[in-house]
């Protein structure tokens, strides 16, 4: 397999300048919208960039659950990975591909735990067997194997046998505040559009970038 014989000409789409929102959070929706009509798999996929305590980047793919004003809302484990990353460092990226569409988006700001009431009404609303899953798997941690993990969902879920289940005080939201905004959209001959949305104060600078 050679992978410079990998070639995707795009094509599918513009990006016009003459078309942009002031507000870059009302092109967000309607792509995210886009997306989801169009049927790509897990539209509201994002991938989650950290910092380590030593300096090094770390990333994982994480869901998007909400958009409440400028804040992109998720949910996850506190003790994980990424959860003691942003304790250390509240900094964080998020990335949006939509393959098909040829599209990507760029997210970047600061990170903080939403609300408690915010994250109960969250995790009431699981399935009872994601709650359970919350409560069974210790995050990043190191287990002993497969069979160790399911044996304690299998405890847990008749230990509790329809009790309502409270949210565990380690596992909750966090809310990344868009201080940058960028949209990409794949162009022939790879002069593709890019345009990055900066958050000065109440407003929004636009500008276009070089593919």
């Amino acid at each position: 397999m050679d992978l410079n014989d990998f070639r995707e000409e795009y094509n599918k789409a513009v990006l016009d300048t003459d078309r942009l929102p002031e507000n870059p959070l009302t092109l967000f929706h309607q792509w995210l919208e886009e997306a989801i009509q169009s049927g790509q798999p897990e539209p509201n996929a994002m991938t989650l960039a950290t910092v380590t305590q030593d300096n090094r980047p770390a990333a994982r793919v994480v869901l998007l659950k909400e958009v409440a004003g400028d804040h992109f809302i998720f949910y996850t484990n506190y003790e994980s990975q990424k959860g003691r990353e942003l304790a250390a460092n509240p900094h964080a990226a998020l990335v949006f591909l939509w393959l098909d569409m040829q599209r990507q988006v760029r997210v970047s700001g600061p990170a903080e735990k939403v609300s408690t009431d915010k994250s109960d009404a969250y995790f009431a609303a699981r399935p009872e067997e994601s709650q359970i899953g919350a409560l069974a798997s210790p995050q990043s941690q190191t287990i002993d194997s497969r069979e160790s993990l399911e044996k304690k969902f299998a405890a847990l879920k008749t230990q509790i046998q329809e009790k309502t289940i409270e949210r565990p005080k380690h596992w909750g939201g966090y809310q990344v505040k868009v201080e940058q905004i960028e949209f990409w959209q794949g162009r022939q001959n790879r002069l593709h559009d890019r345009f990055l949305y900066t958050k000065e104060g109440n407003h929004w600078h636009r500008q276009r970038l070089a593919p």
